[in-house]
């Protein structure tokens, strides 16, 4: 029987009631789920302290002690366990607050001890809360010895040595591995060292070398340890070199077949699906370039136009996504992209995710064509009856070149005359499915354009989007003034109402956004209700309104709408406005508890300004008392508009599986061990590598890859989410 296959009920130490636990908490029903069950760091305890060398502010140490008398402090819920524990050089307390039956009658005093854990400082005196516990090794056993009271008059017993706790060599453990494990399963017993306990338990199972799962040219190539070496060594490392060099193995390995996946299914849907042919450039796209065009085209503009026109000729269905900042200039490309399409005889399709933005598209579309004879049509859940037949009409006979919607143009009788582009608009908020569905509604695929003005890093975009090609927009039209962003704190209040009155009276207008809509007990934060009654008070020359999403969407656009057309001048609003109606005379974007907000929300509110000739400007307001991620995060605001640069900086401080967009890919859940904030090189290394896979055995018949597509299939078959990788 495969040992890896077997039930993890059936490992010593598990049993039927933590084996629900490993699966309910982790997932774990296997032996090889928990082998894949990697540690998330490790702690050194190839050394013992001693009591006089350490203090508060030291992370992890290990200690060889006696323990010499227990004390109990407190009732009910505030009882805690005290023992005292000294090495001869000095003595602290380890403290329990939960566990004390455990801890109480399972210590005992007088007895020599090996303790780790994390010291801190509680009423002057050094502390463990809730410490690992083991008996120390025999020959100390004979040694420890002592007599009288260890703290009488805060002095250490002079018949305890300090050589009475020399630890031998053979205790040493080198590196250790920590787990993660929730609240349930530590309530089971199943910490951190208990999962420690299941995986030694585990390798005692394994008699065999573990299979290797690369082909040994690119083990070679890359010069990588075994797959059988690498795991052993991510649980028990052998040294720090050999944890590194388990590290570089896994991590690669668990990219590569990402990216093989991924490069797998670009090859079949190529091969699969031939691309409409768009060989002219014609009257509607010459029209428009040289008497409708609004500015001229930025550098950038101009060069991901190329980019997609040689897409839409080469007879492959092209799949592009398209990057830019808020501003940059994404919607005339749009255009400009969808009327290549209709000079080719096709229509265009673009998608957005709400109503108020396909409205926005709309509009800015109406208005950048002006007088041409293209006809430009909205479908959204509001558009109903005879406007709705119009519409729908239109579209089968071709009268309607562009259509712009929401989520209603993927309905099943939405049909098409010819469909030849569909340009998804903050594609993140749409599901696969979804997106697939405007693929049927031709007899040839149309090609796709994903749209995104939340800027992504490069290693989460080859991961994400790894299979579109990429343009990017990296330069903002000319007149525009970069946003000045100001970090302030509460208490400069009148300072910020300055700022609002100056604007004010030059005729601009200001968005306030909060957090939440209504004050809670649990979380001490500014809310929008409050916030509105206080503007109203502060501003009572000027018509203040609000917007947030419990509001009927009827309302919502009405009220967003007073703003654009200026019949308001302060909108107070949760983060709908996130992505919203196109204001540029908004020149104030205020950002109460900035602290709450991630670095891409943050980018993406201040996006909402700085869209006129006026300076315009970004206040993030927050608490004083703030953390310093925190801190370095507002001032990463403070310091760039530039989107890429504020992307990679989120994706280092907060991981890929907090960013705004990615948590619907499933990466969050499915690396188990890479990192796309610091991997960056393994990613770009694994990617090359699957590759050059993909083009030397296009047609799958190097024996020697028989390895790769049996793994490839057996991954597929696991927890990893790789449809919506791809």
């Amino acid at each position: 029987m495969n040992i890896l296959a077997q039930d993890i009920k059936y490992l010593q130490g598990v049993g039927p009631q933590r084996a629900t636990l490993l699966a309910n908490e982790l997932g774990i029903t296997t032996v090889g789920d928990l082998l894949t069950y990697y540690p998330y760091k490790y702690v050194d305890r190839s050394r013992i302290y001693k009591i006089r060398d350490i203090d508060g502010n030291m992370p992890y140490v290990q200690l060889c002690g006696q323990i010499f008398s227990f004390e109990s402090i407190g009732e009910g819920r505030g009882k805690r366990l005290i023992a005292h524990f000294a090495d001869g050089t000095g003595s602290i307390d380890l403290v329990w607050f939960q566990g004390i039956k455990y801890a109480a009658k399972n210590y005992d005093c007088r007895k020599p001890y090996i303790v780790f854990g994390k010291p801190t400082v509680f009423n002057g005196h050094i502390q463990i809360a809730h410490p690992e516990i083991e008996n120390a090794p025999e020959d100390l056993k004979a040694k420890a010895r002592t007599t009288g009271n260890l703290f009488e008059e805060e002095t250490i017993n002079p018949n305890l040595q300090e050589s009475d706790f020399e630890a031998q060599p053979t205790f040493y453990k080198g590196l250790c591995p920590s787990y993660n494990t929730s609240e349930k399963m530590k309530r089971g017993g199943l910490t951190s060292a208990g999962m420690a306990k299941l995986t030694a338990n585990m390798f005692k199972l394994l008699k065999e070398p573990l299979q290797e799962t690369l082909p040994s040219y690119i083990v070679a190539q890359h010069h990588l340890m075994s797959y059988d070496e690498a795991v052993h060594n991510i649980h028990y490392p052998s040294s720090p070199e050999a944890l590194r060099h388990a590290q570089l193995r896994l991590k690669f390995e668990e990219l590569f077949y990402v990216q093989l996946n991924i490069l797998r299914y670009v090859k079949d849907r190529q091969l699969r699906y031939k691309g409409i042919v768009f060989n002219t450039i014609g009257e509607n796209f010459n029209s428009f370039f040289y008497h409708h065009l609004p500015f001229e085209l930025t550098g950038a503009q101009k060069r991901v136009i190329k980019e997609i026109r040689a897409d839409m000729k080469s007879g492959r269905q092209m799949n592009r996504l398209l990057q830019g900042d808020v501003g940059s200039g994404k919607t005339l490309v749009a255009l400009m992209v969808a009327l290549i399409a209709i000079d080719n005889g096709c229509q265009a399709c673009i998608m957005a995710p709400t109503e108020i933005l396909a409205e926005q598209h709309l509009d800015t579309l109406r208005a950048f064509l002006g007088d041409m004879p293209v006809r430009v049509e909205l479908l959204t859940g509001s558009v109903k009856g005879k406007r709705r037949t119009e519409v729908l009409e239109g579209l089968v006979t071709g009268s309607v070149h562009i259509l712009v919607g929401t989520h209603a143009v993927i309905e099943d009788n939405v049909l098409f005359h010819q469909l030849g582009l569909v340009v998804i608009d903050e594609q993140h908020r749409f599901g696969v499915a979804q997106r697939a569905k405007l693929w049927m509604k031709n007899s040839v695929p149309p090609h796709v354009l994903v749209m995104t003005a939340t800027p992504i890093p490069r290693t989460l975009a080859m991961t994400l989007y790894g299979d579109l090609d990429v343009s990017v927009i990296d330069e903002l039209p000319p007149g525009r003034k970069p946003i000045r962003t100001i970090h302030m704190f509460d208490a400069h209040r009148p300072r910020i109402y300055q700022l609002m009155h100056r604007e004010l009276q030059q005729g601009r207008q200001i968005y306030i956004v909060y957090p939440l809509i209504k004050e809670t007990e649990k979380m001490d934060l500014k809310d929008l209700e409050a916030g509105f009654e206080e503007i109203s008070r502060a501003f009572p020359d000027y018509k203040v309104s609000k917007v947030h999403g419990k509001m009927k969407a009827a309302d919502k656009d009405r009220e967003m709408q007073h703003f654009a057309n200026h019949e308001t001048h302060i909108l107070v609003s949760t983060t709908v406005i996130e992505v919203g109606v196109n204001v540029p005379n908004a020149s104030v974007m205020i950002i109460e508890n900035a602290e709450r907000f991630g670095l891409s929300q943050l980018h993406q509110l201040r996006g909402r300004v700085g869209r006129g000739a006026d300076q315009s400007y970004c206040v993030l307001v927050s608490k004083y008392e703030i953390g310093e991620t925190t801190r370095r995060r507002i001032q990463v605001m403070v310091d760039t508009t530039d989107g890429f640069e504020i992307a990679e900086q989120d994706l280092k401080l907060r991981g890929p599986g907090d960013l705004e967009g990615t948590q619907q890919s499933g990466m969050a859940f499915d690396l188990k061990i890479a990192n796309l904030a610091r991997d960056g090189q393994i990613l770009t290394l694994a990617r090359d590598t699957a590759q050059a896979v993909i083009t030397s055995d296009p047609e799958e018949r190097n024996q020697q890859n028989n390895i790769l597509w049996t793994r490839l299939r057996q991954l597929r078959k696991t927890n990893i989410n790789w449809g919506a990788i791809s």
